[in-house]
């Protein structure tokens, strides 16, 4: 399997797609019938804990929970340990964040996604994404956060010295998948797209920045190979780092970026 190939079998992370096209819908740009099923793909997305519900609903019927949210109140939050930003403080929702690395704040409302895996009768594997909500102490103030235009130049630094360092450690010849993978990041993913009222540099940064999240995800859950000892795999993470950091900022910079033709 090639790197790209192996990077498109992982899942963009769902809390992306969901901010994005809800974001459109509360500015008007896509119609409330398109939402969920663009947000759920070819995945069964069910919601917990939803206002005014008692059991968990399917996505589509808990949108309208939403539907009062101008576009600039729903955000994507892509938090890590010991880089919390975003979050709107200490408390079970925080927690929850930080553990799944992804979530969505709208106003007093968080949502997470819980990917689950299932396996049925004759064997066949599949998943599927259960949003619970939290109740947030009160709404939130947006943070602090880059522009595409500052978040697109930081990320393609820091490809450029990760790609630069994991040569000089010979990458290649230890985790070549690795090393392939970074290579064909240099061009965007035509695949990948968010919906309209986006602009092209928004849409050019998530593109890039939804290949190499995934490809990150590869190069951290991929076994490491024979040739690596404790010292290479601690340059390897080393190396990888502020790529990690680039790329979650270029993630939520291109889905929070402010919207057009609204």
């Amino acid at each position: 399997m090639s790197p790209a190939a192996g990077a498109a079998t992982l899942a963009a992370r769902r809390s992306t797609r969901f901010v994005a096209w809800v974001r459109a819908w509360r500015a008007g740009l896509v119609p409330f019938d398109e939402v969920a099923d663009e947000i759920a793909g070819d995945e069964e997305h069910l919601v917990a804990d939803a206002p005014g519900t008692w059991t968990d609903v399917p996505l589509r019927d808990a949108l309208p929970s939403l539907s009062k949210l101008p576009p600039d109140e729903i955000r994507l939050v892509l938090p890590a340990p010991g880089d919390p930003r975003g979050l709107p403080g200490p408390g079970p929702f925080a927690g929850a964040a930080l553990v799944a690395g992804e979530a969505v704040v709208a106003r007093e409302l968080g949502l997470i996604p819980e990917v689950r895996s299932h396996t049925s009768g004759s064997g066949v594997t599949f998943e599927t994404v259960l949003w619970r909500v939290f109740a947030l102490p009160a709404p939130t103030r947006a943070h602090s956060e880059p522009g595409t235009a500052e978040a697109e130049a930081e990320l393609s630094t820091a490809l450029a010295e990760a790609t630069s360092r994991l040569t000089r450690l010979d990458v290649a010849q230890w985790r070549p998948e690795l090393a392939g993978a970074l290579a064909a990041l240099r061009r965007p993913d035509a695949g990948i797209d968010l919906p309209p009222g986006f602009d092209p540099r928004a849409r050019r940064l998530f593109a890039r920045a939804s290949v190499l999240d995934r490809v990150l995800a590869l190069a951290e859950h991929a076994s490491p190979g024979s040739a690596v000892n404790a010292y290479e795999a601690h340059e390897r993470t080393d190396a990888l780092r502020p790529l990690v950091l680039a790329c979650r900022m270029a993630l939520v910079a291109s889905c929070n970026a402010p919207l057009t033709g609204s």
